[in-house]
């Protein structure tokens, strides 16, 4: 009995030491965490955004100190030439020609081409009853003058067109800068056009809204032989220019003689 109880207390002992050294890896090692996403750790770059590359604009060309050669100031004649400017204008256009119309002389209208393409119509009017035309700008830009010359170039050319889209065989003979803001270069491109560049001798300022009185009056004390004046049948309320109108024309007409623009 002594004898068997050794043998099984050798074999429990034999048992233990083959379990502790069957695995010598150890006990399982806690798992390391995983890397985090490059996403975690680092947040990405922002991809950058594309740089728009917006050209300069073109300086603009400085005014020259005095008007100028090349510019029309005069009828050619001893009879002086009422011009209106900024229209054709659905309101006052058609009050001056009836006007012009009663008194049987004829004016020279400087258009605006966004005010041709609004009002053809007018235009038609202008030219079947007798007037002259004149290029005035697509859009009235007072800086037209002192921008690139290609840009002059396409804003005559484009005026030009749409005044022959109301009238097919429109004669377009002037090109008038809005404000007087003249540069030989619009001067040079209008001749190349076939337009002449046709400026006042006469400003009463009807653009600044004076009185009727005012206009007339003016208009009279500075009127000569062979002046041209300027006046606007559109760009506003031509109320005042109108009301002057009814006794300048009767009054000029009588002087000088009205005339168009030789």
């Amino acid at each position: 009995m002594r004898h068997r109880a050794l043998l099984a207390g050798l074999t429990g002992l034999l048992t233990l030491l083959v379990a502790g050294c069957g695995d010598d890896t150890g006990p399982p090692a806690a798992s390391a965490p995983a890397s985090p996403p490059p996403s975690a750790a680092l947040p990405p770059e922002a991809s950058p955004s594309p740089t728009r590359t917006v050209a300069p604009k073109p300086r603009l060309r400085p005014l020259p100190a005095k008007l100028p050669a090349g510019l029309v100031r005069t009828t050619g004649s001893e009879k002086v030439a009422l011009t209106f400017d900024d229209g054709p204008s659905p309101t006052w256009t058609p009050k001056v020609l009836d006007q012009l119309k009663a008194a049987k002389v004829k004016a020279t209208f400087c258009v605006v081409g966004t005010q041709v393409r609004k009002h053809p119509e007018l235009l038609r009017r202008i030219v079947r009853e007798g007037h002259q035309l004149c290029n005035h700008s697509w859009n009235h830009d007072l800086d037209l003058a002192r921008r690139p010359i290609p840009e002059i170039r396409a804003d005559l050319v484009r005026t030009n067109r749409e005044i022959r889209r109301a009238v097919p065989d429109a004669k377009v003979p002037f090109y008038r800068q809005p404000g007087g803001r003249w540069t030989a270069e619009v001067v040079k491109v209008a001749k190349q056009l076939d337009m002449r560049s046709l400026h006042w001798t006469i400003d009463p300022k009807d653009w600044a809204k004076p009185s009727a009185t005012t206009i007339e009056k003016r208009v009279k004390r500075s009127a000569r032989p062979g002046a041209v004046v300027l006046l606007h049948d559109g760009g506003g309320n031509r109320s005042a220019t109108l009301a002057a109108c009814s006794k300048l024309i009767t009054v000029l007409k009588r002087d000088h003689g009205v005339s168009k623009i030789a």
